[in-house]
């Protein structure tokens, strides 16, 4: 299963945190959502290579910026 590390800017508490996470999480074929809140990376877990634009808009929905 392939791991990828985004750096996703903004976020300052638990509950961006959780924003993200869930976002991420409805990407279809992502397995596991791990966000660390002090670094900003969000090590995403899933069947298949995801496509980016797709990582980057479920971010943008909860509000934040994906680095880079």
């Amino acid at each position: 299963m392939p791991t990828t590390v985004y750096k996703v800017t903004g976020m300052t508490c638990e509950h961006c945190v959780r924003s993200v996470t869930e976002e991420i999480q409805e990407i279809d074929g992502v397995t596991a959502v791990q966000v660390d809140l002090s670094t900003g990376g969000v090590t995403v877990t899933s069947e298949r290579p995801l496509d980016e634009a797709q990582v980057r808009a479920a971010v943008e929905e909860a509000g934040y910026e994906l680095a880079g």
